[in-house]
């Protein structure tokens, strides 16, 4: 069996401070005879010298272009738009499988350079579950910034933070007003977190799942202060916001918090907004009168970056040390992988190379 070569990349986005494998874990690969080769990084969270402690190799930022086209590329967020043609196999969130701006150019790069895209939004066991996922982060941030601008306490630009200090800024504080909060996708792993968000904060927030929104009641919904949309769906349902629905002078919604960021996605539960809001610009305003606030950032867990890769990186080892990430006739969560990139690609009447 060829040897794994693994290719830990720097993210080209300024934010994006977290890393899918960690030091600790990057020992563990090395230990198990895995070559790992780390690009530098200047906002990652853990510094390139413990990597080298761990028996890894450094190399430049972006050197993966030119790496052996043997060795599987992995990062987290999106690529930069060059090179053209992407020979090797990348492990990445591509976001690319449900039609999203970008998805068609994204895979034929693939296609054209003879490479595949193994997208860990899809990295699941036999059931379907995901087996690696920052949804409890991404959960848990999204209903904190949300319980903060309610507040009026939210600050601009968003750094990343601890745990810790964080539970201690949504703490109640003397004079903040009581408001309601719902979250809808309650039992997944971001409502899971969210209502951990909640629970800090000193709010006990109405907690909706698949049997609320399978008949849902919008004047319920929009009765919350605020809201926090924890669900990804896969199949299309009915909005669960509508631009009618901004309009409503009885609507009591004033902050809403999309964790899922699905925009420009025809499965997108919330199709009020066409653009996500950022580190430096966390809160846009939807609507004036009556005023609706939306947060819908797409990277939230780098605001906790230790904590986010740490857990990230332990659910990713066990799947990096499959064989099945270097045969894929043995089936497995990586076999499944390269089958949904490829039948994405004949969905969106692709053509592969040759």
């Amino acid at each position: 069996m060829t040897e794994l070569h693994l290719w830990l990349r720097h993210e080209v986005r300024e934010t994006e401070r977290r890393t899918p494998i960690v030091p600790q874990d990057a020992r563990r690969l090395v230990a198990a005879g895995v070559t790992l080769t780390v690009e530098r990084s200047p906002q990652r969270i853990f510094p390139v010298e413990e990597y080298e402690a761990a028996g890894c190799r450094a190399v430049e930022p972006g050197s993966w272009v030119s790496a052996p086209p043997e060795a599987v590329i992995v990062g987290l967020k999106e690529l930069p738009d060059e090179p053209a043609e992407l020979v090797h196999r990348h492990i990445f969130f591509g976001h690319a499988y449900k039609r999203q701006p970008g998805a068609a150019a994204l895979l034929q790069r693939f296609l054209a350079g003879g490479g595949a895209l193994l997208d860990l939004e899809y990295l699941v066991d036999d059931s379907g579950r995901r087996l690696a996922a920052f949804g409890f982060w991404a959960g848990y941030l999204g209903a904190a910034l949300a319980v903060l601008q309610q507040r009026g306490r939210l600050a601009a630009p968003l750094t990343p933070t601890s745990k810790e200090e964080l539970d201690d800024t949504l703490r109640p504080a003397a004079g903040d007003e009581d408001f309601t909060a719902l979250v809808v996708g309650a039992l997944g792993r971001s409502g899971r977190g969210a209502r951990v968000a909640f629970a800090a904060a000193g709010v006990e927030p109405s907690c909706w799942d698949l049997a609320e929104t399978r008949d849902l009641d919008r004047r319920a919904l929009m009765d919350h202060d605020v809201m926090v949309n924890a669900v990804l769906a896969t199949s299309p349902v009915p909005p669960f916001l509508r631009a009618e629905d901004l309009d409503d002078p009885d609507r009591r919604l004033r902050t809403l918090c999309d964790v899922t960021c699905d925009v420009g996605s025809p499965l997108n539960v919330l199709p009020v907004y066409d653009r996500t809001t950022d580190w430096t610009h966390p809160v846009r305003r939807l609507h004036e009168k009556p005023p609706l606030d939306l947060i819908a950032i797409d990277n939230l867990p780098s605001l906790l970056p230790r904590e986010s890769s740490t857990d990230f990186s332990a659910a990713l080892l066990p799947q990096l040390l499959d064989p099945g990430l270097l045969d894929y006739g043995a089936g497995g969560p990586w076999a499944r992988c390269l089958d949904t990139f490829r039948r994405a690609c004949r969905e969106l009447g692709l053509a592969e190379r040759g």
